[in-house]
């Protein structure tokens, strides 16, 4: 069920028409009441540069990676997550200039990996946004980036909004993949598209002539495109799911396989396993015109307030 609604969001066939249509009223409706929220939602200022790093789009679109890259050239930086999957609720920190304070279990997949990346960050995450912007501000934060924060239309922002390289259906949920209508990336400071703007650079580490890739993200099958010879088979988890070493080692054993290929994400999970792994690195290359128009955001923002 899970893959039939990953392939209609993102590369529908022709049964998958049928329910797109059906679903589509419903679709229109969700659009409608995301545009309304945003054009009717007051946005409060912080007093603090924020830089927001979101998609339209549910699933994976590089947000982690691009957030680190960011993130990685200032100081007294704190990068705020919700923490997708995690078994924890409310306000957590996660590292503290690079010190790393708690488990994966806690902090989520893609806030540990943030948090490891990066040894001069700090790294919160919360449900409530505007209490982890302020934890961040009252321990000497001078900037926060926001990831995943497109769809908080309450908070003032500089929005860099991530677009896939291609994408055919552009329906709002739960016809399609998108949070809002497509329209509505002319409310970003910056649109990046994935090819032009912003490219993925894989690399890999340890392979072996035969690997089983486990791996739990959206949209599992994005990664063909950059898969290595030597896969003997391919396990899908949920999302942000979480691993079992007992069942890798079977899965090994079962498929003949030398190792397990892994990616970063799925890899901060298993940094207690004693299982053969080899690595899928994903490093972005962004354009510095990018980079350029966050440095004169943040400078502006720091002068403007120096003013007051």
């Amino acid at each position: 069920m899970k893959h039939f609604f990953e392939e209609m969001f993102f590369t529908p066939k022709w049964y998958h028409y049928p329910l797109i249509v059906i679903l589509s009223p419903l679709a229109l409706l969700y659009g409608l009441m995301m545009f309304i929220r945003r054009r009717s939602t007051a946005r409060k200022d912080f007093g603090i540069p924020i830089v927001s790093v979101g998609n339209l789009i549910v699933g994976g679109s590089g947000k982690t990676p691009f957030v680190t890259a960011l993130a990685s050239r200032y100081e007294d930086v704190t990068v705020i997550s919700r923490g997708y999957g995690r078994q924890s609720k409310g306000l957590l920190k996660i590292s503290e200039e690079g010190k790393i304070l708690t488990t994966v279990e806690e902090s989520g997949d893609e806030a540990m990996l943030m948090a490891a990346s990066l040894p001069q960050a700090s790294v919160i995450v919360s449900e409530d946004r505007h209490s982890a912007i302020e934890l961040a501000k009252k321990e000497g934060a001078k900037l926060i980036i926001l990831d995943d924060g497109f769809n908080r239309v309450e908070i003032k922002k500089f929005e860099i909004l991530l677009e896939p390289e291609s994408i055919q259906n552009t329906l709002p949920f739960p016809s399609g993949a998108f949070r809002e209508f497509p329209f509505s990336r002319k409310y970003a400071d910056i649109a990046a598209k994935e090819g032009q703007d912003f490219r993925r650079n894989v690399s890999f580490e340890n392979l072996t002539s035969r690997m089983l890739l486990v791996t739990a993200i959206s949209n599992p099958q994005r990664l063909d495109a950059y898969l290595p010879e030597g896969i003997v088979h391919k396990i899908y988890l949920e999302d942000h799911a979480y691993f079992d070493e007992e069942s890798l080692q079977k899965s090994l054993e079962k498929y003949k396989a030398m190792s397990l290929l892994v990616t970063q994400k799925d890899a901060v999970k298993m940094k207690n396993f004693k299982l053969p792994l080899s690595h899928m690195k994903l490093k972005l290359d962004i354009g510095d015109e990018i980079f350029s128009e966050v440095d004169r955001y943040v400078n502006t923002y720091q002068v403007e307030n120096l003013k007051e």
